[in-house]
């Protein structure tokens, strides 16, 4: 069966379908992984965008239960150059084009990506459909056309959880039968903007009591349940457009400690009066350098975004610049230490991606500890 993707500029990509069978617009974009496509397409951060993998060959060693980032693929649509079909892994379970079938997730594979990804640098990313059962460019452009795209929309209501739970599950290691829990010393809430799995086991392991509350919840309501620090987490969209998690954000500076990651750290910036704007093809990908500006040590770190906090924004707002990427000299950490708050732009928990940067968990708790510390006295 064939698929076709078509951009808003007109430009058009014919291949391969795999996965389910359908049509979906969304922002296209690539991501520079070299592995870890699962954990890529079940990040709630992808919802509406349609994912190019830079890396030719994916699916090779299929799909399973324990690598997923949420209870589903959030992906608009997937894009590869060549998709395994045949597998081989011991940890697998269903090949990647069943996982997508399964997940009602469109497939396009034997385009060209590296044309693609070209193309999306030169350009920008842009709003596209992908589709497996149309075929004809002037019925898909109609249906793009209606597509509203991502800039100026709140889209994280559609990812949160519905309502607060627990979250018990620590870091596994796959190569042992069970992982022993450890003591739980700090209460954490954390805010579900669309937020990864890995980010709560790591929270776990680090020693956190975390309680889980959508996206929508009051800061009065937050603060009622006591925390010892509040986690703001990743999503989707203009953070600018998720207004109500801005402005419980601010009414928590400096009456709980604050650790923000990706859309988070947006959301902090943008209740500390700065602002946000949208980069031209975004950060996506496990091989981001990252310069640490107090240790002078270059981190390389897994990312996933396509809007930036301003750094000139953030002058006179009592914030310290911590992190810079290399690659274009934005923004990717910044912490306040009157408010004791701090944040960064890409994925300390990686999955998939290096482990370089999980120091800031523990950042975190050593904040909490201070905090109680100097309450008690």
């Amino acid at each position: 069966m064939k698929a076709i993707l078509l951009l808003e500029d007109g430009t058009v990509f014919e291949g391969t379908s795999f996965g389910a069978k359908g049509q979906k617009c969304g922002e296209v974009v690539f991501n520079t992984s070299m592995t870890g496509y699962q954990e890529i397409m079940t990040d709630p951060s992808y919802y509406e965008q349609i994912i190019t993998m830079t890396y030719p060959l994916i699916g090779n060693y299929g799909t399973n239960g324990l690598d997923a980032e949420s209870k589903k693929v959030y992906a608009a649509g997937f894009i590869v150059k060549e998709n395994c079909e045949y597998p081989s892994n011991w940890r697998n379970e269903r090949s990647l084009s069943e996982y997508l079938k399964a997940n009602n997730v469109v497939g396009l594979a034997d385009i060209d990506t590296r044309k693609l990804v070209k193309h999306i640098r030169t350009q920008g990313a842009m709003r596209g459909v992908i589709s497996s059962t149309e075929m004809k460019i002037q019925s898909l452009a109609k249906t793009l056309g209606e597509y509203p795209g991502l800039v100026g929309r709140d889209i994280v209501k559609d990812v949160t959880s519905k309502k607060p739970y627990k979250w018990d599950k620590p870091v596994v290691d796959v190569l042992k039968p069970s992982t022993d829990k450890p003591k739980l010393k700090y209460k954490v809430v954390a805010y579900d903007f669309g937020i990864k799995q890995n980010i709560l086991r790591l929270l776990i392991s680090h020693g956190c009591d975390v309680q889980v509350v959508p996206a929508f919840t009051s800061a009065k309501d937050v603060l009622a349940i006591k925390p010892d620090g509040v986690f703001l987490s990743n999503g989707p969209g203009d953070p600018a457009a998720v207004t109500y998690a801005v402005e419980s954000t601010r009414q928590l500076l400096g009456k709980v400690p604050i650790f923000g990651i990706c859309l988070g750290h947006q959301i902090l910036g943008l209740a500390l009066g700065g602002k946000t704007y949208k980069l031209k093809f975004g950060h996506r990908g496990a091989n981001h350098p990252v310069k640490n500006l107090e240790t002078k040590q270059i981190e390389i770190t897994a990312q996933n975004h396509g809007f930036c906090v301003d750094i000139d924004s953030l002058k006179d707002k009592g914030v310290e610049l911590t992190h810079i990427n290399l690659n274009d000299n934005t923004l990717e950490g910044f912490r306040c230490k009157r408010l004791s708050a701090f944040c960064v732009q890409y994925h300390p928990e990686a999955s998939p991606g290096p482990h370089d940067s999980q120091y800031l968990f523990r950042t975190f708790t050593d904040l909490m500890s201070q905090r109680k510390k100097a309450k008690s006295k």
